[in-house]
């Protein structure tokens, strides 16, 4: 409850800084300030320390694994603001109303985490997507951006009438929006009206997280929105709708599980097959990077797909993983001018310390051990082994998980066997060191898990 009312609060501080304002660094430095302090008012809910105590009526909670949630995702903001928070003001003139979108949807995010009743769930997808919409479309000058914005809150707003529907139904066939209690009926057959609302959930949560066969707005969304604002779509928004979904179907379909688990087992198998070999004819970058977020999503349903706790502790570690990797890479990728794969030609002999991080992040990507990578893809793959079921799901992810080394390894082989022309960069010494804390950040994690997993049980 801490972060989520203190967020809110400076989503309207940093609103009127805008006007009251004038140099955009003091304007950064609050936003900095303000996720630190976001992160130190949720450990310290974690540790028992309450500051606002509001009567949700059971409609919100805030368990431990929420609130763990909540601390990787400020983090990952955090380090997001440091790597690129400068760099947003290229995108346009209303440098603090990007810090304003992103601080409501953190917001958002503390409610998916911690949601006890399909509206709150209902409230925080929306919190989430409608600043995602206007930060997709910011850069108001190129075309692309505005084709994307529209695509967006046009397929959006179809994925939200699903939801909304299939809410609908569960309440016509419970008679409540409460998921413990939606959960607690014990049905030989589940009625249509039941099992209709519920596939239209898994549906319009998976058009939420990109996966497969609803991932077509993926690809021109990531590519048009400004590079510095897909960083932030495409890993902390991600990885907290995949919480909320595993919630739901944790919370509210549990009972349910062997009438949905054929449907998440198909959505896997599209959504690897579709993203990976799809991400491997790409010749930008970006876009490449875009079709494998949706081969990367293909892992994290798995967890929904197992929902035990190996399935938790995985999603946890792969949230944390893939965020690293994924804004250490897109932190590089913004300050070039060519996202193709011949731009990084010869990069790493003129930015030695770039490229070296880049490399671990693509390989925690593509899942090479000792890095977090590794260990989360472990985690998903033997989370499902435990069901005991569909171990040919096992082997289809390792079999895809080998495919996208190819495509990763692309801008490896370019970086550092390829001779090409230096790209004038600017980078400062502090952002260098950024990065490589970064890079050991995704080392430790991928040989202590334990780090992460400690303040989940203790």
């Amino acid at each position: 409850m801490n972060a989520l009312i203190l967020s809110a609060i400076l989503g309207v501080v940093l609103m009127f800084s805008g006007i009251l304002l004038k140099q955009k660094i003091t304007i950064r430095y609050i936003a900095f300030l303000g996720v630190l302090l976001l992160l130190v008012v949720n450990v310290m809910e974690m540790c028992g320390t309450v500051l606002f105590k509001v009567n949700t009526h059971g409609m919100i909670y805030f368990d431990r694994f929420a609130l763990l949630f909540n601390s990787i995702v400020f983090l990952s903001v955090f380090i997001y603001f440091i790597l690129s928070a400068k760099d947003m003001e290229k995108v346009g003139v209303n440098y603090a109303e990007y810090f304003t979108l992103i601080f409501f949807i953190l917001c958002g995010i503390t409610l998916t985490s911690s949601f006890k009743s399909l509206l709150i769930l209902f409230l925080g997808i929306e919190i989430i997507s409608i600043p995602l919409y206007i930060l997709t479309g910011s850069d108001k000058k190129n075309l692309k951006s505005n084709e994307a914005s529209l695509k967006y809150f046009l397929l959006g707003a179809f994925s939200t009438g699903l939801m909304l529907m299939g809410i609908a139904m569960i309440y016509g066939a419970r008679g409540t929006f409460d998921t413990t209690s939606i959960n607690m009926f014990v049905e030989e057959k589940p009625s249509a009206l039941m099992i209709a609302g519920m596939l239209l959930l898994l549906f319009s949560m998976s058009f939420k997280v990109s996966a497969a066969p609803f991932h077509f707005w993926t690809p021109d969304v990531y590519d048009g929105a400004p590079t510095v604002f897909t960083s932030f779509m495409a890993t902390i928004v991600k990885a907290a709708v995949f919480i909320a979904f595993i919630r739901l179907f944790d919370e509210a379909f549990g009972v349910l599980q062997s009438q949905w688990q054929l449907f998440v087992a198909i959505i896997i198998v599209a959504t690897l097959f579709i993203g990976n070999i799809t991400a491997v004819f790409q010749q930008s970058v970006k876009r490449m990077l875009a079709y494998s977020s949706i081969a990367q999503a293909g892992f994290m349903l798995m967890a929904v797909y197992a929902m035990n706790t190996d399935a938790k502790e995985g999603l946890l570690l792969y949230a944390v993983a893939y965020s690293f990797a994924t804004i250490g890479i897109f932190a590089v990728l913004i300050k070039m001018k060519d996202y193709t794969f011949d731009g990084f030609n010869g990069f790493a002999k003129h930015q030695p310390v770039l490229a070296a991080t880049t490399a671990l992040f693509l390989f925690s990507l593509a899942g090479i051990p000792l890095t977090a990578g590794f260990l989360s893809k472990f985690y998903m793959l033997k989370a499902v082994m435990m069901t005991g079921k569909n171990l040919w799901l096992v082997i289809f992810a390792v079999l895809m998980a080998a495919v996208s080394v190819y495509y990763y390894f692309r801008v490896i082989q370019a970086m550092y066997f390829k001779e090409g022309e230096a790209q004038s960069l600017e980078v400062s010494p502090a952002f260098k060191w950024a990065l490589v804390a970064l890079a050991v950040m995704t080392i430790i994690l991928g040989v202590y898990p334990d780090i992460l997993f400690y303040w989940l049980y203790f």
